[in-house]
């Protein structure tokens, strides 16, 4: 039941101790009326109660400690009615027969009978009125002698007024009262507990050149003089075809109708109009959704500017933040019509009433009859509050400069009696002029035209073992047919504060208690990727995005029968999921509207924005990326079979598309060049500003073009005689045939320039650089056509002894490789002069000294894989802004710099000296955790419900983290060589060196890394896989074998036992066996934690724990007779602690079947 509840509450005591618990749903608890269609049998029991699916819950389930059960009941219900404020009545049906006993008795009364719909029955109906436990609160002119109850309040809150105006400024406020100022409060057993100062004087030119305030007609009534749209939108648009035309002129006339004035007798005869034909969609509540699944949408309608329904478009909140190199200035409208709004100058209220902060709204519409908005302005860091999360949020321009937020509420957001129905064919022609100006307004209503055909459910089974589905719902207790999937959801920005109504409504109407909405990603050639790629949804933020599942990688024609189902093993659909259940319809979030800017799509920043997002109880207003290409994951590259960079296997296109974090991410496409941190606002390359509250910089290090030595290469000097250029920096012209690859973008301008100017025919490549990189590139030059004898692998002397293979065997076989294909290389090389030191563009040769002669290449084009280093104009950013700078921007183990509102990491950082840990850095971990520990540093400052930061022991404090995921490289290598390299974080030492510690452990090798059948395996001293190198001609699961790091070698089915035995004699067969795939099932490190949480816990009560026993013995406080391992095995047979790890398993096998039904479990056969 507490499953599929809309409301559950529990009562606990300070000791934690359950007290009660009630459920609440939104239908009846008995077969009295069908769920989708109770409203007319409880409004033909009583006409008098004004019941409907907005005010009106129904208990299901109450139960309490006796003791205390009246007060219990009491308290939750006051609870409900104060997180539900649109709540007035809740419901409970009982037999006829039975009496509610004395508690129950004691809020609810009963108000008739009603007969079941099943069988002869009658059923007593009670019901519990909010005015008994969470009263509307009665609102009414302020008057001077309120000012003693208002001044606690306001003083508990802010000091500020009193000691800026004086002792006395309420009550002065209070007496200045006019036709244009009032003040208002709310009051309770006549004691005023909240005040409110509106005035009708707003300075609307103010607000049009910050805000985007097209969604409501700039806060404006109708004026022939209006210019709404730009003379060159106008000629486009008298260009397109009638029926459109036609169409968006339906909508502006009713919008029209919506800005005169709406008094309130006339609210219920105009809620038709607004809720069916309103011609805005998504206007703000898109923008707070920030989806920009499809980019296609964002060009269009960034032209289009044509009022009320077309221009609400540019206000996108990922659009309003996207700059662009060459930014075009849009149109924006004039309004010359009379103001329509009012503000909120000054708002308080007592705590305890704040949940009916929305009572003051009928009242002080009441006061403007001639005014249709209600704003307010607030400081952008100010929590959200009840009264604005009624409110819409406007989107700043990007020149705004006003350091408030600007919310909206309009009159026709106080209706309640809104209806929400199945739609059918004659709702049509109101979804068209609801949704005409939007690009995809052709996709909606033919779903509409399907959707009134046939309707059909989500691929459950897929969703379940695709993603984390099972985080939200326990999977079981919801049937296949209580699952949607939600296509469209287009809703006039008046109401966005019913979105979780409407969407509550939409899974009692349709019998279902989950909803799903895909957001699928756009393709290189400007298309969706899936023809079923869904309109944008205002609702996004009312849903929580899941997290994708890791999948196995199955050897299919091994497992034959025993394989998963196709639903299950079928090649993963590229969406993003989002999800909303019964549960989550009335649970609120955590709105953060503080500005957090990352600067940087490296891995660490995409990690630390991924871990962000998919915090599925908070709501981030203002997360926004800076990069020189924006998101990355735009599979320039997807149809080449090679890439030209190594990956460190934390992010691929595929897992970009399943985040979508375009959804909840401003983009800004530019480069840092400046940081004002007296202003807090980073400086882009286009001389635009972002300003932040806390900035993030995860830009790493990049190759940079490197600096010739300028020697001549005629006096035949070698080395030792040329001066040092490592560390200048090249400031000249960059050649254009000369290639510095960061990123797909620049991977794919070199690919472009090698098609265009036919290299694979003709001229030589030098690709210069030792590291990795250089020997995927090579690869990928040989993969494209291009011949091995015309590309020439220059590398420089090394920096240090340590190469980046670090693996004898492997760089015998990749050197033997390329000495097949016929490249050529040369060794301690370095770059003298391009173009015998002339004019340096394009690059026709270039000239290399080294240790005994130099030489000279012909070129058509040149690669760069020098060291990597800080991009300069990063740098420089850095060091303008004072922040400390040595040879890497230097952090705290916090993340933090010498300022306390930027943060760091990544590659770009190093610890500071006084850790006295100068060979560490982040460099030497994993990117996607360094970025998840800077994400959960950082959430310590917005989520309460995270457990305070305690300061470390000062003796602690002087210790780096140290951080356990693995480090991964890999690639492919020349020779076609599949190449990976997974390891522990550690100081490079190279691997000879490593081999002959004494406390190395083991060495497990199968196949020839020349016949490509190359398999290696380091075991530690304590029997766990520290390192694996795979080099195959064939391709091997990478992901699978990711999760071997770290486990157990007896947990590899005794690997090094059978490695002794010689009955290894491929590692890679061997883990293609059954017996090893729930080792690489996702969720395999929950059941290693619950095994080792069973036998560290003390089941039974006359013997200790399986870990305390070992404990024992080697604190030699037990001496068994017999050796420990067989003691401790013995007690562990004989104790029901093996019933307990067997079950565990077996639960964990059944419950994962899906996945895993190469396994066997009792009552199977």
């Amino acid at each position: 039941m507490r499953e599929k509840a809309n409301l559950a509450v529990t009562l606990c005591n300070d000791k934690e101790e359950i007290m009660a618990q009630a459920t609440f749903l939104d239908y009846p608890n008995w077969n009295v009326a069908k769920q989708d269609d109770w409203v007319s049998v409880f409004r033909e029991l009583d006409s008098d109660i004004p019941c409907t699916p907005l005010n009106t819950l129904f208990m299901h389930l109450f139960v309490a400690v006796d003791e205390y059960s009246v007060g219990c009941c009491k308290e939750i219900l006051r609870t409900v009615y104060k997180a539900v404020p649109e709540l007035h009545f809740i419901f409970l049906i009982v037999p006829s027969y039975m009496s509610l006993g004395s508690t129950l008795i004691t809020v609810f009364d009963q108000v008739g009978n009603i007969p079941c719909l099943t069988y002869e029955e009658d059923f007593a109906v009670h019901m519990c009125h909010r005015h008994s436990h969470y009263p509307q609160l009665h609102v009414r002119k302020a008057r001077v002698e309120d000012h003693d109850d208002l001044m606690p309040i306001f003083m508990r809150y802010d000091t500020i007024l009193k000691e800026t105006y004086g002792e006395y400024f309420l009550a002065e406020l209070i007496e200045a009262q006019d036709e244009e100022n009032h003040a208002v409060v709310c009051e309770v057993e006549g004691t005023a507990v909240g005040f409110m100062s509106v005035c009708s004087r707003v300075n609307m030119q103010l607000l049009h050149e910050c805000f985007d305030l097209g969604p409501f007609h700039g806060l404006c009534f109708p004026h022939p003089d209006d210019v709404l749209e730009s003379p060159q939108d106008l000629s486009v648009r008298r260009s397109q075809d009638a029926e459109l035309r036609s169409s968006s002129q339906g909508s502006q006339k009713i919008v029209e109708e919506l800005q005169e004035p709406v008094s309130p007798d006339t609210m219920e005869n105009i809620q038709g109009n607004i809720a069916r034909e309103a011609a805005s969609e998504e206007a703000l509540t898109a923008v707070h959704s920030g989806n920009v699944s499809e980019p296609e949408d964002i060009e269009k309608l960034s032209d289009i500017s044509t009022g009320y329904a077309q221009y609400h478009h540019v206000s996108s909140r990922s659009l309003a933040s996207l700059i662009l190199p060459e930014e075009p200035v849009h149109f924006r409208p004039i309004y010359r019509g009379a103001s329509a709004a009012f503000c909120i100058q000054l708002f308080c209220i007592d705590e305890k009433y704040e949940a009916r902060s929305l009572d003051f709204m009928n009242f002080v519409f009441s006061l403007f009859s001639d005014k249709n908005f209600c704003v307010i302005s607030l400081p952008h860091l100010t929590p959200e509050f009840f009264l604005i999360q009624n409110f819409v949020k406007m989107v700043p321009f990007n020149t705004c400069t006003l350091e408030q937020d600007l919310y909206v509420f309009h009159r026709a957001g106080l209706l309640k009696s809104i209806d929400i129905r199945f739609a059918t064919l004659l709702d049509t022609p109101g979804v068209e002029n609801l949704v005409s100006t939007l690009m995809l307004n052709k996709s909606i209503l033919e779903d509409l035209d399907h959707y009134n055909k046939a309707r059909k459910d989500p691929d459950i089974e897929y969703i379940r073992s695709h993603y984390n589905i099972e985080d939200f719902i326990y999977f079981s207790h919801h049937q296949r047919e209580e699952h949607g999937h939600m296509h469209h959801f287009a809703l006039n920005p008046i109401f966005r504060h019913y979105t979780k109504f409407f969407l509550k409504e939409i899974l009692r109407l349709g019998f279902k208690s989950c909803l799903y909405y895909r957001v699928y990603p756009k393709s290189r050639e400007g298309k969706f990727q899936n023809p079923y790629a869904h309109s944008l949804t205002s609702a996004l933020h009312y849903l929580v995005p899941v997290r994708p599942r890791r999948q196995i990688v199955y050897p299919l024609e091994k497992l034959g029968i025993n394989a998963p189902s196709k639903a299950v093993s079928k090649d993963p659909m590229s969406y993003a999921l989002n999800h909303t259940n019964r549960k989550l319809t009335l649970e609120p979030k955590i709105t953060v509207n503080a500005k957090i800017i990352v600067v940087g799509a490296s891995s660490v920043g995409i990690s630390f924005l991924e871990t962000l997002v998919f915090c599925s109880h908070m709501k981030f207003n203002n997360l926004t990326l800076i990069s020189t290409h924006g998101l990355p994951g735009k599979k320039l590259l997807d149809t080449e079979q090679r890439k030209f960079l190594a990956s460190d296997h934390c992010f691929n296109d595929k897992d970009y598309a399943l985040m979508s974090l375009c959804s909840w991410v401003n983009v800004v496409v530019g480069r840092m060049t400046g940081i004002d941190r007296a202003a807090k606002h980073v400086v882009l390359s286009t001389d635009k500003i972002v300003p932040y509250d806390h900035l993030i910089l995860c830009t790493g290090q990049q190759y940079q073009v490197p600096c010739p030595t300028e020697a001549d290469i005629s006096q035949h000097l070698t080395n030792r005689e040329v001066p040092n250029s490592s560390q200048r920096r090249y400031t000249g012209k960059v050649p254009c045939n000369h290639f510095t690859l960061n990123e797909e973008e620049d991977c794919f301008k070199a690919l472009t320039w090698i098609r265009n100017n036919s290299i694979t025919t003709e001229g030589n490549i030098i690709v210069y650089g030792n590291t990795i990189d250089t020997y995927t590139t090579v690869e990928t030059l040989l993969n494209l056509g291009v011949s091995g004898s015309r590309i020439h692998l220059v590398q420089p002397p090394p920096a240090s002894t340590i190469t980046c293979i670090n693996n004898y065997s492997v760089e015998s076989a990749v050197a033997d490789a390329l000495g097949a294909a016929g490249v050529t290389m040369y060794r301690d090389a370095i770059l003298a002069q391009w173009n015998d030191g002339l004019h340096p563009d394009p690059i026709y040769s270039a000239s290399f000294t080294t240790p005994t002669k130099p030489f000279r290449l012909q070129c058509s084009m040149f690669f760069s894989f020098c060291e990597k280093n800080v991009d300069y104009e990063t740098f420089k950013a850095l060091n303008d802004a004072c922040l400390v700078y040595d040879s890497r921007l230097v952090i705290d183990t916090n993340f933090h710099t010498n300022d306390i509102a930027i943060r760091a990491a990544g590659s770009l950082t190093k610890f500071s000296s006084r850790y006295y840990s100068n060979e560490w850095t982040h460099s030497n971990f994993s990117s996607k955790e360094v970025g998840f520990q800077l994400a959960a540093a950082m959430l310590h400052l917005f989520d309460p419900t995270l457990e305070p930061v305690t300061e470390p022991p000062a003796n602690l404090d002087r210790l780096i983290p140290m951080y356990k995921g693995a480090k991964i490289q890999g690639g492919i290598l020349p020779g076609s060589y599949h190449y990976l390299h997974i390891a522990k974080p550690a100081i490079p030492t190279p691997l000879e060196v490593q081999m002959a510690q004494p406390n190395y452990g083991l060495e497990l090798v199968t196949g020839s890394a020349k016949n490509g059948t190359y398999f290696r395996i380091h075991i530690n001293k304590y029997k766990m896989v520290e390192t694996i190198t795979c080099l195959s001609r064939e391709p091997f699961p990478a992901s699978n074998y990711i999760r071997l790091f770290g486990q157990h070698e007896q947990l590899l089915n005794n690997l090094c036992a059978r490695y002794d035995e010689n009955l290894i004699t491929d590692l890679y067969s061997y883990f293609t066996e059954p017996w090893c795939l729930a080792l690489f099932h996702d969720r395999f490190i929950d059941l290693r934690k619950e095994l080792r949480q069973i036998l560290a816990s003390k089941e039974e009560e006359d013997l200790p724990s399986i870990e305390q026993l070992a404990h024992q013995i080697e604190d030699e406080e037990i001496n068994p007779t017999e050796k420990p391992r067989q003691y401790l095995k013995r007690v562990f047979e004989e104790s029901i602690y093996k019933t307990l790890v067997e079950r565990s398993t077996l639960d964990y096998l059944h419950y994962n079947r899906y996945h895993l039904p190469m396994y066997a479990w009792p009552g199977i056969i």
